[in-house]
């Protein structure tokens, strides 16, 4: 009966301390199971607050008013190319959206003086980025001129000095390009295409092809795209918001007032003569990347134009 006894007693204590172990685990359990949950809401978000969206088709697109055929499956997939891969190279477009709000008034002021449509400031942005770019075959500048094209167009192109540096003077180059070019083939979208091509080169896949628009054209891989890729660049930034991009005024890269020095002898040292307008060499190379050497020859005594960032701007140390 002791033995009994003994034997039930033992087991009531085995109980209550499994009682009190369960009790003690049961908190933990909840615990772990809460954060188990928080960490796949956690996981969730993460998910959620980074999204790729198919992009819908625009509706009247168009190139310097002339329409583009997304009615036709090929253009269509071609169009849906340009503006996916332009819309997610997130990078690459915020950029293009900081330097445009710098450069887009000076290129659209001079557009809009020779009577170019100002869409074609988007070619300037495919081509170069907005910078002074200089590609493997040496075009060269926002417009990406070839030495040749260059001076056939009035541009100086030398070791001392080279236009196509200079904004301005390549953007009113590359209107006359362009405008030979639409009084040639008819259409701006052909004049842009050619801008790619060259005249010579899409006049003969006009011929070759017995078609004359350029959404008829069979066309090599980069010329093929380039169209495309321009009026993608015109939708997005034309269209921040709806694709994605959040930024202010704050953030855009802005003009740097300048004035303009003349001058129509040579100049021996321009890091003297940065001096003498309280700048150094660099900041006189920034707004004047045309001037390539750090002296000007000028033997035939032409006028140019010297920009210099007005007092104030920068903080020039010794």
């Amino acid at each position: 009966m002791k033995m009994m006894k003994k034997i039930i007693a033992g087991v009531a204590v085995v109980a209550i301390a499994g009682i009190v172990i369960n009790a003690a685990q049961a908190p933990q359990d909840k615990v772990d199971q809460v954060l188990v949950e928080k960490q796949i809401e956690q996981d969730k978000k993460l998910l959620n607050d980074y999204n790729v969206y198919a992009i819908p088709m625009p509706d009247d697109l168009n190139f310097a008013g002339e329409a583009v055929p997304v009615e036709n499956p090929d253009i269509y997939e071609r169009m849906d190319r340009e503006l996916l891969v332009n819309t997610y190279w997130q990078s690459n477009a915020l950029l293009i959206f900081k330097r445009a709000h710098k450069y887009f008034p000076i290129i659209e002021t001079i557009l809009k003086e020779e009577g170019v449509p100002d869409d074609l400031k988007y070619l300037a942005v495919i081509e170069s980025g907005l910078t002074q770019a200089v590609s493997p075959a040496r075009a060269t500048g926002f417009w990406q001129i070839l030495k040749e094209t260059g001076k056939e167009y009035g541009l100086e192109v030398n070791d001392n000095v080279d236009e196509r540096y200079h904004i301005e003077k390549s953007t009113r180059a590359a209107c006359k390009y362009l405008k030979a070019s639409k009084e040639r083939f008819g259409s701006w979208t052909a004049a842009a295409a050619a801008y790619n091509a060259g005249n010579y080169g899409v006049s003969r896949r006009f011929e070759e092809q017995n078609v004359d628009n350029y959404y008829d054209l069979l066309l090599g891989e980069e010329t093929g795209r380039y169209v495309f890729r321009i009026i993608a660049f015109k939708e997005i930034l034309s269209n921040p918001k709806k694709y994605g991009f959040n930024f202010n005024d704050t953030h855009m890269y802005k003009a740097v007032p300048t004035y303009k020095v003349e001058v129509d002898t040579a100049v021996s040292d321009f890091v003297k003569f940065a001096e003498g307008f309280g700048i150094n060499y660099k900041i006189l190379k920034i707004h004047n990347p045309w001037l390539r050497e750090p002296n000007l020859n000028n033997s035939s005594k032409k006028k140019y134009y010297i920009e210099i960032p007005k007092e104030g701007i920068y903080d020039v140390g010794k």
